[in-house]
């Protein structure tokens, strides 16, 4: 029973020194060992020893991508405030494990200098529509600037990225007004492109229909003449002369339109003169004026021979 408890501090002891010499490094991380304050070795993923209240684990330096945001208020050439997100994606190299540690002691502050250096550079030479435009030449610029001065220090810039531009409330607010009056505009002019075209085809599509209705105006009258002169060479057959014939005719045609008229009953339609007197007086009139029209074309070409037989 005695000796049982002196083993049992022993194994105690045992226990705590296997525990401070044995130590796991995960993957993608790198581990600094330092013996009584100074640097000794970079150890690497795995199992790993060290000697135990001697050397110490003085830092594990991850070895994945980390990301830095950061956000810059600056102006622009056309005296514009703006704030810019600028990614910065960087890793530790792993072959200089001990400059990252040893020799940056704040390296998200060093990267935030340069960033802020950089984009203060750059921007003041655009316009903010050219910041919009331009957004991956000023990344192409702060990653230059940082790999540059990075690599010094152990870390290597993998990207950068301007993720957002933010100009002042005022004037995205007055560039939405100007974008939505240039919509505005090109709006207006087709509608006023439609509309023209609308005018010029139905301008077309009406003068197409009078000329359609002209021409079948003119095929009505020709054929009316041509039913005329059928009708005169009729009654010139059966002994009636063609001014007689045209006179019947006109007649003949004034009575049927009287006819026509007293078959619609909504009719609205007068026709003067309308009695039957007055057909007489028509067709007397009508004869009248083909004879004294006769007469006057016999005496103009009786005078016209004269004249001819004189000179």
């Amino acid at each position: 029973m005695g000796s049982l408890s002196y083993i049992i501090p022993i194994a105690i002891v045992i226990l705590l020194v296997f525990i401070s010499t044995v130590f796991i490094v995960k993957q993608q991380t790198a581990v600094i060992i330092e013996t009584f304050g100074k640097f000794t070795s970079v150890r690497q993923s795995g199992i790993q020893f060290k000697i135990p209240f001697v050397q110490r684990i003085a830092a594990r330096i991850g070895l994945k991508i980390q990301q830095l945001d950061v956000i810059i208020e600056t102006k622009t050439l056309d005296d514009v405030f703006v704030k810019l997100k600028v990614s910065v994606q960087y890793v530790v190299i792993k072959s200089k494990v001990y400059d990252a540690f040893y020799q940056l002691e704040y390296p998200h502050d060093q990267i935030t200098s340069y960033v802020f250096d950089v984009v203060r550079a750059e921007v003041p030479k655009m316009k903010l529509d050219d910041v919009f435009v331009k957004k991956d030449d000023i990344a192409i610029a702060v990653k230059g600037e940082l790999q540059e001065a990075m690599l010094e220090y152990g870390y290597d810039i993998i990207k950068t990225l301007v993720t957002d531009i933010d100009p002042d409330a005022q004037v995205k607010e007055a560039m939405n007004r100007i974008n939505a009056s240039e919509r505005e505009k090109i709006a207006a002019q087709f509608e006023g492109d439609a509309a023209r075209i609308l005018i010029v085809e139905k301008a077309k599509a009406e003068a197409e229909s009078k000329r359609l209705q002209g021409q079948g105006i003119a095929d009505q009258r020709r054929e009316i003449a041509r039913g005329l002169e059928e009708s005169v060479e009729v009654l010139n057959k059966v002994g009636i002369n063609s001014q007689e014939a045209s006179a019947l005719i006109v007649v003949t045609q004034h009575y049927d339109t009287l006819q026509s008229i007293g078959e619609e009953t909504n009719t609205n339609l007068i026709l003067l003169p309308n009695s039957p007197q007055a057909g007489s007086d028509m067709l007397n009139n009508m004869v009248a004026s083909f004879t004294a029209s006769n007469m006057i074309g016999e005496s103009m070409k009786k005078t016209n021979t004269t004249k001819k037989g004189d000179a």
